[in-house]
């Protein structure tokens, strides 16, 4: 007579290090398409198959899991900036820097809104502050070379404002059809892009 073999326990099916993962990439799908009040560690231990208690090993409670999410958001938005850069041809690396920017915006909305959401900011978690310092350092390098005083901070809070600005809007659809024209958000941006700096007309 055949060994029946013991079912596994739900929570057999990941190794160490796996669950954190799938908790994350799950949790990436609720919030883009419930938001973040969606998110819950018992209904993501529930969608995944694993013990309730499962997720307490790896997220400490469900802001530990949204100050993640925003950290890897902060991380990702700062590798794509540089990626983009080394990529562009010379004299265009800080518009492509910019529009490198705004295609995450436009890509993951959700994300991006909780990166920079109050709640984000107030939590505290040091994770977040370290990512979000480190992409404001890359950018202030982008903008001002070595330099690190207060001149070469305001230059590269006036960029950030800038494309911040534009990928909000853009998000938020915020800007009225009869001045897109039809255009797609990232042709919008690009058009921003090309106009930003353009010498004015004289009346």
């Amino acid at each position: 007579m055949p060994t029946l073999r013991a079912r596994p326990k739900p929570a057999d099916r990941y190794h160490h290090g796996d669950l954190r993962a799938a908790l994350m990439r799950e949790a990436g799908r609720v919030l883009a398409s419930a938001g973040p009040e969606a998110l819950s560690l018992r209904e993501l231990a529930r969608a995944l198959g694993v013990s309730h208690n499962a997720p307490y090993k790896h997220f400490a409670n469900r802001d530990a899991l949204l100050a993640a999410l925003a950290a890897e958001g902060y991380r990702e938005l700062t590798a794509e900036g540089q990626q983009a850069a080394r990529d562009a041809p010379a004299g265009e690396t800080m518009r492509a820097r910019a529009m490198a920017y705004i295609r995450f915006a436009l890509r993951r909305p959700a994300v991006f809104k909780l990166m920079f959401s109050r709640d984000i900011r107030a939590s505290g978690h040091a994770e977040v502050s370290e990512a979000a310092r480190t992409g404001f350092f890359a950018l202030r390098q982008a903008v001002a070379g070595g330099a690190t005083d207060r001149a070469a901070n305001d230059t590269a809070l006036a960029a950030w404002a800038f494309v911040h600005g534009i990928a909000h809007l853009l998000i938020d659809k915020q800007i009225p059809e009869s001045l897109t024209a039809g255009r797609s958000p990232e042709e919008v941006a690009h058009a921003m892009m090309q106009a930003f700096g353009r010498p004015r007309r004289e009346s």
